[in-house]
Protein backbone atom coordinates (compact mmCIF):
# COMPACT_ATOMS: atom_id res chain seq x y z
CA UNK A 1 0.00 0.00 0.00
CA UNK A 2 1.74 3.48 -0.83
CA UNK A 3 0.66 5.69 1.38
CA UNK A 4 1.11 8.83 -1.32
CA UNK A 5 -0.13 8.66 -4.58
CA UNK A 6 1.07 11.63 -7.05
CA UNK A 7 -1.38 12.57 -9.53
CA UNK A 8 -0.35 15.99 -11.41
CA UNK A 9 2.41 18.83 -10.93
CA UNK A 10 2.93 22.30 -12.47
CA UNK A 11 5.30 24.23 -12.72
CA UNK A 12 5.12 27.93 -13.50
CA UNK A 13 7.66 30.93 -13.37
CA UNK A 14 7.67 34.37 -12.91
CA UNK A 15 10.58 36.98 -13.14
CA UNK A 16 12.02 35.83 -9.48
CA UNK A 17 9.34 33.36 -8.21
CA UNK A 18 7.76 30.02 -9.51
CA UNK A 19 4.48 28.13 -8.44
CA UNK A 20 3.97 24.71 -7.98
CA UNK A 21 0.89 23.08 -7.90
CA UNK A 22 0.70 19.44 -6.89
CA UNK A 23 -2.16 16.77 -6.16
CA UNK A 24 -1.70 13.55 -4.64
CA UNK A 25 -3.87 11.29 -2.27
CA UNK A 26 -2.82 10.97 1.41
CA UNK A 27 -3.43 8.66 4.14
CA UNK A 28 -5.70 9.65 7.17
CA UNK A 29 -7.17 7.79 9.77
CA UNK A 30 -10.06 7.03 8.60
CA UNK A 31 -9.67 7.23 4.84
CA UNK A 32 -8.20 8.53 1.96
CA UNK A 33 -8.09 12.41 1.24
CA UNK A 34 -7.05 14.11 -2.05
CA UNK A 35 -4.39 16.88 -1.44
CA UNK A 36 -4.01 20.03 -3.69
CA UNK A 37 -0.93 21.79 -2.74
CA UNK A 38 0.14 25.25 -4.05
CA UNK A 39 3.91 26.69 -3.11
CA UNK A 40 5.22 29.69 -4.41
CA UNK A 41 8.64 28.99 -4.39
CA UNK A 42 10.73 31.95 -3.31
CA UNK A 43 14.72 32.14 -2.11
CA UNK A 44 14.30 30.63 0.65
CA UNK A 45 15.43 32.02 4.46
CA UNK A 46 18.51 30.26 5.37
CA UNK A 47 18.69 28.95 8.59
CA UNK A 48 21.40 27.17 10.35
CA UNK A 49 21.81 23.61 9.88
CA UNK A 50 19.17 23.47 7.02
CA UNK A 51 20.68 25.42 4.15
CA UNK A 52 18.76 25.46 0.91
CA UNK A 53 18.33 21.39 0.93
CA UNK A 54 14.87 20.00 1.28
CA UNK A 55 14.30 17.62 4.32
CA UNK A 56 14.93 13.93 4.08
CA UNK A 57 13.88 10.98 6.18
CA UNK A 58 14.66 11.40 9.55
CA UNK A 59 15.25 15.29 10.03
CA UNK A 60 13.64 16.69 12.29
CA UNK A 61 11.25 19.58 11.14
CA UNK A 62 10.03 22.38 12.98
CA UNK A 63 6.82 23.21 10.98
CA UNK A 64 3.31 24.96 11.87
CA UNK A 65 -0.18 23.73 10.12
CA UNK A 66 -2.76 26.36 10.34
CA UNK A 67 -6.26 25.69 9.12
CA UNK A 68 -8.28 28.02 7.23
CA UNK A 69 -12.28 27.90 7.31
CA UNK A 70 -12.83 29.71 3.79
CA UNK A 71 -11.45 28.17 0.60
CA UNK A 72 -11.66 32.09 -0.57
CA UNK A 73 -8.90 33.37 2.74
CA UNK A 74 -6.70 31.38 1.08
CA UNK A 75 -6.27 33.62 -2.89
CA UNK A 76 -3.03 35.32 -0.48
CA UNK A 77 -1.30 32.83 1.68
CA UNK A 78 2.43 33.47 1.25
CA UNK A 79 2.85 36.52 3.10
CA UNK A 80 5.23 37.64 5.80
CA UNK A 81 4.16 37.56 9.85
CA UNK A 82 5.99 40.39 10.82
CA UNK A 83 8.56 39.98 13.72
CA UNK A 84 7.62 36.96 15.04
CA UNK A 85 9.27 35.00 17.43
CA UNK A 86 10.31 31.67 15.70
CA UNK A 87 11.08 28.35 16.91
CA UNK A 88 14.56 26.69 17.65
CA UNK A 89 14.91 23.08 17.50
CA UNK A 90 15.29 21.27 20.31
CA UNK A 91 18.80 20.08 21.19
CA UNK A 92 17.91 16.54 22.09
CA UNK A 93 18.24 13.45 20.95
CA UNK A 94 16.04 11.52 17.92
CA UNK A 95 14.51 9.17 21.03
CA UNK A 96 13.53 11.89 23.23
CA UNK A 97 12.16 14.07 20.67
CA UNK A 98 9.57 11.06 19.24
CA UNK A 99 9.13 10.00 22.58
CA UNK A 100 8.03 13.54 22.97
CA UNK A 101 5.68 13.90 19.45
CA UNK A 102 3.59 10.31 20.71
CA UNK A 103 3.10 12.12 23.88
CA UNK A 104 2.10 15.62 23.02
CA UNK A 105 -0.36 14.69 19.96
CA UNK A 106 -1.24 11.04 19.32
CA UNK A 107 -2.87 10.20 16.33
CA UNK A 108 -6.43 10.05 16.85
CA UNK A 109 -9.75 9.22 15.15
CA UNK A 110 -11.31 12.28 14.74
CA UNK A 111 -8.58 14.46 12.68
CA UNK A 112 -7.40 14.70 9.24
CA UNK A 113 -4.39 16.85 10.26
CA UNK A 114 -2.23 15.39 12.48
CA UNK A 115 -0.92 18.07 14.09
CA UNK A 116 -1.38 20.63 16.88
CA UNK A 117 -2.63 23.33 14.28
CA UNK A 118 -1.65 26.78 15.08
CA UNK A 119 1.61 25.86 16.60
CA UNK A 120 5.39 25.09 16.01
CA UNK A 121 5.32 21.36 16.35
CA UNK A 122 8.71 19.44 15.55
CA UNK A 123 8.04 16.35 13.27
CA UNK A 124 10.30 13.73 12.24
CA UNK A 125 10.65 12.78 8.82
CA UNK A 126 9.48 9.74 7.74
CA UNK A 127 7.64 8.74 10.70
CA UNK A 128 4.10 9.05 8.96
CA UNK A 129 2.24 11.16 12.13
CA UNK A 130 1.14 13.16 9.24
CA UNK A 131 1.07 11.87 6.10
CA UNK A 132 -0.19 15.27 4.79
CA UNK A 133 2.04 17.30 6.28
CA UNK A 134 4.81 15.12 5.68
CA UNK A 135 4.37 15.04 2.21
CA UNK A 136 4.17 18.64 2.09
CA UNK A 137 8.07 18.89 3.39
CA UNK A 138 9.67 16.75 1.43
CA UNK A 139 9.48 19.56 -1.25
CA UNK A 140 10.04 21.97 0.73
CA UNK A 141 12.80 24.61 2.06
CA UNK A 142 13.47 26.28 5.12
CA UNK A 143 11.34 29.45 5.45
CA UNK A 144 8.96 28.16 2.66
CA UNK A 145 5.11 28.18 3.14
CA UNK A 146 2.61 26.29 0.97
CA UNK A 147 -1.17 26.12 0.77
CA UNK A 148 -3.20 22.93 0.79
CA UNK A 149 -6.75 22.17 -0.20
CA UNK A 150 -8.07 18.68 1.39
CA UNK A 151 -11.32 16.50 0.06
CA UNK A 152 -12.39 13.18 1.10
CA UNK A 153 -11.75 10.57 -1.63
CA UNK A 154 -15.26 9.10 -3.16
CA UNK A 155 -17.63 9.31 -0.63
CA UNK A 156 -15.44 10.59 2.01
CA UNK A 157 -14.56 8.62 5.25
CA UNK A 158 -16.14 9.43 7.96
CA UNK A 159 -13.90 12.00 9.82
CA UNK A 160 -15.33 14.85 11.88
CA UNK A 161 -13.53 17.96 11.37
CA UNK A 162 -13.70 21.69 13.66
CA UNK A 163 -17.36 23.12 13.78
CA UNK A 164 -16.06 25.96 12.17
CA UNK A 165 -14.70 24.49 9.10
CA UNK A 166 -17.14 21.76 8.75
CA UNK A 167 -19.27 23.31 6.61
CA UNK A 168 -16.21 24.33 4.56
CA UNK A 169 -15.41 21.40 2.69
CA UNK A 170 -13.31 21.26 0.65
CA UNK A 171 -10.58 22.19 3.77
CA UNK A 172 -8.02 24.97 3.06
CA UNK A 173 -4.67 24.72 5.62
CA UNK A 174 -1.04 26.57 4.94
CA UNK A 175 2.22 24.45 6.05
CA UNK A 176 5.12 26.87 6.93
CA UNK A 177 8.82 24.99 7.64
CA UNK A 178 11.09 26.84 9.23
CA UNK A 179 13.83 25.18 9.33
CA UNK A 180 15.27 21.33 10.00
CA UNK A 181 18.27 19.27 10.45
CA UNK A 182 20.10 17.12 8.06
CA UNK A 183 18.32 13.34 7.20
CA UNK A 184 18.71 11.50 4.61
CA UNK A 185 17.50 9.15 1.53
CA UNK A 186 17.06 5.38 2.21
CA UNK A 187 20.03 4.79 -0.08
CA UNK A 188 22.40 6.74 2.20
CA UNK A 189 21.36 4.37 5.02
CA UNK A 190 23.65 2.07 6.15
CA UNK A 191 21.56 -1.53 6.92
CA UNK A 192 21.67 -0.89 11.13
CA UNK A 193 20.06 2.34 10.32
CA UNK A 194 17.36 0.67 8.03
CA UNK A 195 16.46 -1.91 10.37
CA UNK A 196 15.89 0.29 13.11
CA UNK A 197 13.70 2.10 10.64
CA UNK A 198 11.87 -1.21 10.07
CA UNK A 199 11.58 -2.06 13.88
CA UNK A 200 10.15 1.30 14.66
CA UNK A 201 7.35 1.31 12.00
CA UNK A 202 6.50 -2.70 12.74
CA UNK A 203 5.42 -1.65 16.23
CA UNK A 204 4.14 1.43 15.32
CA UNK A 205 1.69 -0.34 13.15
CA UNK A 206 0.78 -2.42 16.04
CA UNK A 207 0.29 0.02 18.54
CA UNK A 208 -2.09 2.41 15.64
CA UNK A 209 -4.24 -1.11 14.90
CA UNK A 210 -4.33 -1.95 18.51
CA UNK A 211 -6.00 1.44 18.78
CA UNK A 212 -8.40 1.17 15.88
CA UNK A 213 -6.17 3.26 13.48
CA UNK A 214 -6.05 0.89 10.60
CA UNK A 215 -4.90 3.08 8.32
CA UNK A 216 -2.24 4.40 10.03
CA UNK A 217 -1.40 0.76 10.86
CA UNK A 218 -1.62 -0.34 6.98
CA UNK A 219 0.75 2.96 5.96
CA UNK A 220 3.41 1.69 9.12
CA UNK A 221 3.60 -1.72 7.60
CA UNK A 222 4.16 -0.80 4.25
CA UNK A 223 6.66 1.71 4.97
CA UNK A 224 8.58 -1.55 7.29
CA UNK A 225 8.40 -3.84 3.84
CA UNK A 226 9.69 -0.89 1.83
CA UNK A 227 12.83 -0.63 3.87
CA UNK A 228 13.11 -4.17 4.50
CA UNK A 229 13.11 -5.51 1.14
CA UNK A 230 16.40 -3.11 0.80
CA UNK A 231 17.82 -5.17 3.24
CA UNK A 232 17.76 -8.75 1.35
CA UNK A 233 20.94 -8.89 -0.30
CA UNK A 234 23.47 -7.74 2.75
CA UNK A 235 21.58 -9.89 5.24
CA UNK A 236 22.10 -13.01 2.73
CA UNK A 237 25.65 -11.79 2.21
CA UNK A 238 26.07 -12.19 5.97
CA UNK A 239 24.26 -15.41 6.01
CA UNK A 240 26.39 -17.56 3.54
CA UNK A 241 28.58 -20.28 4.70
CA UNK A 242 31.89 -20.07 5.68
CA UNK A 243 31.27 -16.38 6.46
CA UNK A 244 29.77 -17.02 10.01
CA UNK A 245 32.62 -14.63 11.85
CA UNK A 246 32.28 -12.01 9.66
CA UNK A 247 28.44 -11.67 10.06
CA UNK A 248 28.83 -11.51 13.44
CA UNK A 249 31.73 -8.70 13.14
CA UNK A 250 29.23 -6.81 10.59
CA UNK A 251 26.07 -7.54 12.28
CA UNK A 252 27.52 -5.83 15.56
CA UNK A 253 27.47 -2.89 14.49
CA UNK A 254 28.04 0.75 17.15
CA UNK A 255 26.42 3.27 17.42
CA UNK A 256 27.50 5.46 20.50
CA UNK A 257 26.69 3.08 23.35
CA UNK A 258 24.35 0.92 21.81
CA UNK A 259 24.69 -2.20 19.44
CA UNK A 260 22.18 -2.25 16.69
CA UNK A 261 22.29 -5.77 15.17
CA UNK A 262 21.04 -6.87 11.60
CA UNK A 263 18.54 -10.40 11.40
CA UNK A 264 19.71 -13.67 10.74
CA UNK A 265 17.87 -15.02 7.22
CA UNK A 266 15.95 -16.68 8.77
CA UNK A 267 14.58 -13.55 11.25
CA UNK A 268 14.10 -11.72 8.14
CA UNK A 269 12.20 -14.09 6.60
CA UNK A 270 9.60 -14.49 9.98
CA UNK A 271 9.63 -10.35 10.26
CA UNK A 272 9.11 -9.79 6.24
CA UNK A 273 6.00 -12.85 6.72
CA UNK A 274 4.93 -11.03 9.45
CA UNK A 275 4.84 -7.79 8.01
CA UNK A 276 2.92 -9.03 5.02
CA UNK A 277 0.54 -10.62 7.12
CA UNK A 278 -0.58 -7.87 9.24
CA UNK A 279 -0.59 -5.80 6.48
CA UNK A 280 -3.11 -8.33 4.92
CA UNK A 281 -5.53 -8.19 8.31
CA UNK A 282 -5.26 -4.51 7.55
CA UNK A 283 -6.29 -4.43 4.36
CA UNK A 284 -9.16 -7.12 5.07
CA UNK A 285 -10.69 -4.66 7.43
CA UNK A 286 -9.92 -1.63 5.24
CA UNK A 287 -12.43 -3.79 2.32
CA UNK A 288 -9.56 -4.57 -0.07
CA UNK A 289 -9.27 -8.50 -0.75
CA UNK A 290 -7.23 -8.71 -3.50
CA UNK A 291 -4.45 -6.61 -1.85
CA UNK A 292 -5.10 -8.73 1.64
CA UNK A 293 -5.02 -12.05 -0.60
CA UNK A 294 -1.51 -10.91 -2.40
CA UNK A 295 -0.36 -10.17 1.07
CA UNK A 296 -1.71 -12.94 2.89
CA UNK A 297 -0.28 -15.09 -0.03
CA UNK A 298 3.05 -14.05 0.28
CA UNK A 299 3.13 -14.37 4.13
CA UNK A 300 2.48 -17.99 3.22
CA UNK A 301 5.39 -18.74 1.04
CA UNK A 302 7.67 -16.58 3.44
CA UNK A 303 6.02 -19.00 7.02
CA UNK A 304 4.11 -21.37 5.66
CA UNK A 305 3.75 -22.43 9.32
CA UNK A 306 2.42 -19.28 10.14
CA UNK A 307 -1.25 -19.88 11.15
CA UNK A 308 -2.72 -16.68 11.12
CA UNK A 309 -1.68 -16.12 7.53
CA UNK A 310 -3.38 -19.13 6.25
CA UNK A 311 -6.66 -17.75 7.91
CA UNK A 312 -6.37 -14.24 6.29
CA UNK A 313 -6.07 -16.15 3.27
CA UNK A 314 -8.75 -17.93 3.46
CA UNK A 315 -11.06 -14.75 4.28
CA UNK A 316 -9.51 -12.96 1.75
CA UNK A 317 -10.39 -15.65 -0.92
CA UNK A 318 -13.97 -15.84 0.48
CA UNK A 319 -14.36 -11.89 -0.48
CA UNK A 320 -13.66 -12.46 -3.86
CA UNK A 321 -15.79 -15.78 -4.42
CA UNK A 322 -12.37 -17.77 -4.93
CA UNK A 323 -14.25 -20.79 -2.67
CA UNK A 324 -11.71 -23.37 -3.41
CA UNK A 325 -8.78 -21.23 -2.86
CA UNK A 326 -10.15 -20.31 0.41
CA UNK A 327 -11.67 -24.16 1.29
CA UNK A 328 -7.57 -25.07 0.85
CA UNK A 329 -6.51 -22.12 3.16
CA UNK A 330 -8.88 -23.23 5.80
CA UNK A 331 -7.90 -26.95 5.75
CA UNK A 332 -4.01 -25.61 5.82
CA UNK A 333 -4.79 -24.02 9.02
CA UNK A 334 -6.39 -27.09 10.26
CA UNK A 335 -3.55 -29.28 9.65
CA UNK A 336 -1.47 -27.01 11.66
CA UNK A 337 -4.14 -26.03 14.41
CA UNK A 338 -6.92 -29.56 14.29
CA UNK A 339 -9.20 -27.90 16.65
CA UNK A 340 -9.28 -24.37 14.95
CA UNK A 341 -12.97 -23.11 15.62
CA UNK A 342 -12.50 -20.27 13.11
CA UNK A 343 -11.38 -22.72 10.30
CA UNK A 344 -14.03 -25.40 10.85
CA UNK A 345 -16.94 -22.24 10.99
CA UNK A 346 -15.45 -20.97 7.93
CA UNK A 347 -15.80 -24.37 6.07
CA UNK A 348 -18.85 -24.83 6.89
CA UNK A 349 -20.15 -21.38 5.52
CA UNK A 350 -17.98 -22.36 2.49
CA UNK A 351 -20.17 -25.64 2.45
CA UNK A 352 -23.41 -23.74 2.66
CA UNK A 353 -22.79 -20.97 0.37
CA UNK A 354 -22.02 -23.69 -2.16
CA UNK A 355 -24.97 -25.55 -1.38
CA UNK A 356 -27.29 -21.84 -2.37
CA UNK A 357 -25.59 -21.33 -5.01
CA UNK A 358 -25.91 -25.06 -6.18
CA UNK A 359 -29.31 -25.16 -5.82
CA UNK A 360 -30.04 -21.36 -7.62
CA UNK A 361 -28.17 -22.81 -10.70
CA UNK A 362 -30.47 -25.67 -10.74
CA UNK A 363 -33.23 -23.61 -10.28
CA UNK A 364 -32.03 -21.80 -13.25
CA UNK A 365 -31.66 -24.72 -15.65
CA UNK A 366 -34.80 -26.21 -14.74
CA UNK A 367 -36.49 -23.33 -15.68
CA UNK A 368 -34.30 -23.08 -19.29
CA UNK A 369 -35.63 -26.70 -20.25
CA UNK A 370 -39.19 -26.75 -18.77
Amino acid sequence: MDPIHPLDTLHGSGDHDGVDATSWVSVCPRGLWKVQQKRTRKESLQTSGSSGYCPRLGSLCQVRVRLKANIDDTRSSVSDEGNEKLPVLPDQSVAEVTEAMETAFPRCQDSVLQVPLGDWTTLRLGEGQCDITEACLEGMRAGEKCEITLSPVGNGPDVSVPQSAEEHLPLCATVELQAFTPGKESWEMSPSEKWEWVKSHKERGGVRFRGGDVWGAADSYSRALKLLITLYGHVRELGKEGQEKEAEEQRDTSSGDKKQKLPSVNEFSTIKAELHSNLSLCQLKLNQPERAKANAAKATELEPGGAKAWYRLGQACQMVNELEEAKRAFRKLLELQPESTAALKALKDIASREKETNAQLGLRLSKMFS
